[in-house]
């Protein structure tokens, strides 16, 4: 599959992981929080952060929904207000994808509507990212793909016809570099709901770069989806649990952003080829393998038994699989105890 980059960053089978830090609406509404998080997101060694663009207004309206389910996160909230809780502040964009510019860090987001394509347009992001539940808006997605930019789409609450549609149409819009991410629009997922088995089933189907959206707690999942041919992970973000937010009960703190970034790339690494056989690194570590040693000393023209032999560390007689054929043979010379046996001692 074809490479391509995000801004510096290099994408594709063959790179190592990029991990987005979703700030989503953990600032809690102070900017000042924001770029604390921007700060604790390069610092954990995130490549990107992402945020989310829209207003209660652009993604919905007062008093069209109000969340009933008994395990929502947002049981009683209604939808409008919910928004206006999480939204990130436009005129907030600029100041913080200049702090992630600083810390050298890409900064990019999820537009919900068309006004927010343009206005993005202005602060030139390197790539859009479509959220779950904008998937099937395809006015928003021939709008995105209009840019050329890359664009990375969750597939959470998606049929795959859903996604072949999406795709479809990003790709008669213009859209080249396409990023798929495996999604569970469950907040939080569970492992078991995840299904990561599907990663190289998509990237068999779509012939693109897989990766996931990880909404499960802990780093597991993701470490895992890099073994499966995961290549992107995107996971929410905060500074601490404790201190509350739309999505901060899902979200990674900071240390926990250090480590999967850190295991990310040490799953990608060890991945390497297919391979059977002894590397040139482990060449040294043969001694520490059993050899035939003397066990008692043996004289000129005497047997080899069970009782003049044993199996032993270091390598340095003959190998372990010789000791049955070996029995009963005798001996050229006079041999040591704490010598290693050879072929050429006996006769």
């Amino acid at each position: 599959m074809n490479t391509f980059k995000i801004g510096h960053i290099e994408i594709g089978d063959n790179c190592k992981p990029f991990v987005i830090a979703e700030m989503s609406g953990n600032h809690n509404q102070s900017l000042d929080r924001a770029l604390e998080l921007v700060d604790a997101a390069a610092e954990a060694g995130a490549h990107a952060l992402k945020l989310q663009t829209y207003t209660a207004d652009t993604i919905t309206m007062k008093g069209a929904f109000t969340i009933t389910d008994e395990n929502s996160l947002w049981k009683g909230k209604e939808l409008h207000d919910l928004y206006k809780m999480a939204y990130t502040p436009w005129e907030w964009h600029e100041a913080i994808f200049n702090r992630a510019k600083e810390n050298g860090m890409l900064a990019f987001s999820s537009p919900f509507d068309e006004t927010s394509v343009d206005f993005l347009e202005t602060l030139n992001v390197p790539v859009y990212k479509i959220a779950s539940f904008e998937n099937t808006h395809h006015p928003l997605l021939k709008k995105v793909a209009k840019t050329g930019k890359p664009v990375i789409v969750s597939t959470g609450v998606s049929t795959l016809e859903d996604i072949q549609d999406s795709v479809k149409v990003l790709r008669d819009n213009g859209c080249e570099n396409l990023i798929l991410l495996k999604c569970t629009s469950t907040y939080p997922a569970t492992p078991e709901n995840t299904n990561l088995n599907t990663i190289p089933e998509m990237k068999k189907i779509f012939g693109c770069t897989i990766g996931l959206s990880d909404h499960t707690m802990g780093i597991g999942a993701s470490v895992a989806a890099i073994a499966l041919g995961a290549r992107v992970i995107e996971k929410h973000f905060t500074l601490r649990r404790a201190d509350g937010g739309v999505d901060s009960a899902f979200s990674l703190e900071p240390e926990e952003l250090k480590s999967l970034v850190v295991e990310t790339e040490r799953a990608f690494l060890s991945l390497g080829k297919v391979f059977i056989g002894i590397q040139e690194a482990e060449k040294k570590s043969l001694q520490f393998k059993r050899s035939i040693y003397v066990a008692e000393d043996i004289k000129a023209g005497e047997v080899i038994s069970e009782e003049n032999i044993r199996v032993i560390r270091p390598a340095l007689g003959l190998a372990p699989k010789y000791y049955d054929s070996i029995i009963g043979k005798s001996v050229k010379k006079d041999l040591k105890k704490g010598t290693p046996l050879s072929m050429d001692d006996l006769k």
